[in-house]
């Protein structure tokens, strides 16, 4: 990991990942969490703020390490106890089975390298009657917009932490074993559409 990702990229990331509409999703995203919760791509800590007070202790994990200053900072001053731990979400996670009562990711799964295992491992730390909150970005239904996600993919991934573009997020929850409960898809309203088809979504192991 270079000195853009280190030093650039959580700083960029931390203001254009604000707002009064992305909070707004983030809050109603994360208003079922509850319990023992774990955050994958933790970043900066901008969903702490939005967490209910069903929350009791929050793991936050991240991959850089250009991270871990300002999220330890917005974890101090959280409700619930937490914790940082630098690691990737799509290696063997560091906890044992069946350990969270809700796993969350938050515009992260576009950016994993492989989401495949990520996803089987979300559903190994997550036990039987937990739930894995996700509000992510990716693919659009419109074959307007995925011409110009695809046209856009590798620049977006050079600038913004290998963030992909064109990514069919329900499906490949769903094909890591996952029931949607709930879940909305929609295109946010302050977003270019080839960045906003969104799904917010609940789900619970099959």
């Amino acid at each position: 990991m270079g000195w853009y990702e280190r030093r650039v990229l959580p700083i960029l990331l931390d203001k254009m990942m604000t707002g009064a509409e992305t909070d707004r999703l983030r809050r109603d995203a994360l208003g079922p969490a509850r319990g023992r919760v774990l955050e994958i791509g933790f970043g900066t800590g901008l969903n702490v703020p939005h967490y209910p007070a069903a929350v009791t202790h929050l793991c936050g994990l991240d991959p850089n390490a250009g991270m871990e200053k300002i999220a330890r900072q917005r974890l101090g001053g959280g409700p619930m106890t937490g914790e940082f731990v630098l690691g990737r979400g799509d290696d063997r996670l560091p906890f044992e089975d069946a350990s969270f009562d809700t796993v969350v990711t938050t515009f992260v799964l576009c950016s994993v390298s492989d989401v495949g295992r990520a996803l089987s491992e979300i559903r190994r730390v997550l036990k039987p009657e937990g739930q894995y909150l996700l509000l992510e970005h990716g693919l659009a239904p419109d074959a307007g917009v995925q011409k110009w996600q695809q046209r856009l993919n590798r620049f977006n991934r050079l600038m913004l932490g290998g963030c992909n573009l064109d990514r069919p997020i329900t499906k490949l929850v769903v094909g890591a074993g996952f029931t949607l409960q709930v879940s909305n898809e929609f295109f946010q309203p302050a977003a270019p559409k080839f960045a906003g088809w969104t799904t917010s979504a609940v789900a619970a192991r099959q």
